[in-house]
């Protein structure tokens, strides 16, 4: 049945449904951090960070016989997909279609989604990476999916624009932490399945402990600019933002406590329970 708007609401629920599968079965740190988060914030990120993963699946899924080629004609398709549903409000791809839903009612455009599909995009590419090339891959693969979440955090906010502006370089900060501490905790992965190293300057077969401390230092002053940001959101996103944040900052603190020889062969995680507690945390801190 169609609505009087002329959208079908079944196929817009399942299409939500869908996304909600994704942060579920693909992350347990942001599906926990997302479950913190009011509606409709929770489902609008639900749907920013499907489609992310499903462009993030195009280009890291391991199958042999996806050659870079065939990767790159379907990070295409995805994209032609995405722009043609923020035009029409409609996709045959679910998640597109979730997508398309958040990026109309918070105004995500082009000048986000854009960059974001050329840092996918430059992961089918052989070339190793330099401190220029690494510093515009992550602002448009986490700093502008940090801005994504910004935007629908704020959608309802009478000075929505003036506050993106004041928040933004938070936000950013925010996205290149997370991206830098799944680099460093990825290291093994990254060397020897995807042939990929973001890290310019720093051999992962002769990785040291000075050059674990290096990266988490800078992975630490973002997290603190990052945090400086936090209070001044919503009350409706601030202690989900926040329990991400500190999971992330936990994983920093083990990483650090382990041997730089270990992280390149084994990924560090934080476990389930220390998770819940940090989340328990944010809230008591939010409710002060």
């Amino acid at each position: 049945m169609r609505s009087v708007h002329g959208t079908n609401e079944l196929y817009d629920s399942v299409a939500r449904a869908g996304a909600d599968l994704v942060i579920r079965r693909y992350s347990s740190s942001f599906g926990m951090a997302s479950r913190l988060l009011r509606e409709p914030v929770r489902g609008h990120v639900r749907n920013v960070y499907a489609l992310v993963r499903i462009a993030d699946e195009i280009v890291d899924n391991p199958d042999a016989g996806l050659g870079s080629t065939e990767r790159s004609a379907m990070l295409d398709a995805l994209l032609a997909d995405v722009r043609q549903s923020l035009v029409t409000g409609y996709s045959a791809n679910l998640i597109v279609h979730a997508f398309a839903l958040t990026a109309r009612a918070c105004d995500i455009g082009d000048d986000l989604i854009d960059p974001f599909f050329a840092s996918m995009a430059r992961d089918l590419d052989p070339a190793p990476h330099t401190p220029e090339s690494i510093d515009r891959y992550v602002y448009g693969s986490a700093e502008v999916v940090g801005l994504m979440c910004l935007r629908v955090f704020l959608a309802t906010e009478t000075d929505r624009s003036a506050r993106y502006d004041e928040l933004a370089p938070g936000a950013r900060r925010l996205g290149a932490a997370f991206q830098n501490i799944n680099f460093l905790r990825d290291l093994a992965q990254d060397t020897d399945t995807l042939d990929r190293g973001y890290f310019p300057g720093v051999d992962p077969d002769n990785f040291t402990d000075a050059d674990r401390d290096r990266i988490l230092n800078d992975i630490d002053a973002d997290l603190a600019a990052a945090q400086n940001a936090i209070g001044h959101l919503p009350p409706s996103s601030r202690r989900a933002v926040q329990a991400a944040h500190d999971t992330f900052a936990e994983l920093g603190v083990r990483l650090r406590a382990t041997p730089a020889e270990q992280i390149r062969r084994e990924r560090v995680r934080v476990p389930g329970r220390v998770k819940l507690r940090i989340a328990g945390n944010a809230v008591r801190q939010d409710l002060r």
